[in-house]
């Protein structure tokens, strides 16, 4: 899935994290995600390893990787 934009000029884009597990695992994760610049809504789910990021601007994978990273999980990809 390639991002999205909506009427009101943000972006949706779905990535899946491996690792997750729980919700401390989904509150890390969503944590450092947002502190990436231009970020509105970050939304991770554990069962589904997917993680929902709403910003400003498209996000470069490699910031989201690195936060990811931070986190203590793998970014896979774009969901």
């Amino acid at each position: 899935m390639s991002a999205q934009t909506d009427t009101q000029g943000s972006v949706t884009a779905v990535y899946k994290v491996s690792g997750m597990s729980c919700g401390h695992c989904e509150g890390s994760v969503s944590a450092e995600i947002s502190e990436i610049a231009g970020v509105t809504s970050v939304k991770a789910v554990a069962s589904t390893g997917e993680v929902t990021v709403v910003s400003e601007a498209a996000l470069d994978e490699e910031a989201v990787r690195a936060a990811v990273d931070e986190a203590g999980f793998e970014l896979v990809g774009r969901a």
